[in-house]
């Protein structure tokens, strides 16, 4: 045999042995790139951000879209509505519920990162309002009064919950300014008379 067919194998084991142990891919390895997040969450303190933005931004939707019901059903108050002291909550209702959102925008941008509210309504407040608006007169008053102490209520207790327990600190002092101003709109749609 000639010296060359000997070192020919030879050269090619040491190439194969020289390869073993390395990454046969040079991307991302499954679950690398969590491990690494999660690394440098701890290194930064910013462990559970994900999931503090993520109830953040559940918060701020539902909050506008609390207000997104408030304004509508509101609306049509103005229009399907019968007695004035109706009229008149639905009114201050419309003008209390508009501050609201632009307070949340606020609240919500100064997060970090920014957040930006989705009105959406939920498919209970659209059911809601699609009834509200086949009533009118008196039957409408006793339906949107009893809705208006349904949503405040429902509406106080998100906002007590997320003063209490949220973690983002602008939303958390949205949360806690609004939070008696919704009372005070309980107390007023607990009072109507229709």
């Amino acid at each position: 045999m000639r010296r060359a067919d000997l070192l020919l194998p030879t050269a090619a084991a040491l190439l194969m042995t020289a390869g073993c142990g390395q990454p046969a891919e040079t991307g991302p390895t499954n679950g690398g790139d969590a491990v690494n997040e999660t690394i440098a969450d701890d290194m930064t303190g910013n462990a559970g951000a994900p999931e503090a933005a993520t109830a953040g931004q559940d918060f701020v939707n539902a909050a506008a879209a609390s207000d997104a019901f408030e304004i509508e059903s509101s609306k049509l108050a103005l229009d399907r509505g019968q007695s004035a002291a109706i009229k008149e909550f639905a009114r201050d209702m419309i003008a209390a519920h508009t501050e609201s959102t632009a307070k949340l925008k606020a609240a919500a941008s100064g997060a970090q990162p920014a957040l930006v509210p989705d009105p959406a309504l939920t498919a209970e407040q659209q059911a809601k309002l699609s009834a509200l608006g086949g009533k009118s007169g008196a039957d409408f008053d006793t339906v949107y009064a009893a809705e208006q102490v349904a949503a405040h209520e429902k509406a106080l207790a998100m906002l007590q919950a997320y003063a209490d327990t949220g973690t983002i600190a602008p939303l958390k002092d949205f949360a806690a300014a609004t939070a008696p101003v919704v009372k005070g709109h309980l107390d007023m749609a607990k009072a109507l008379k229709p």
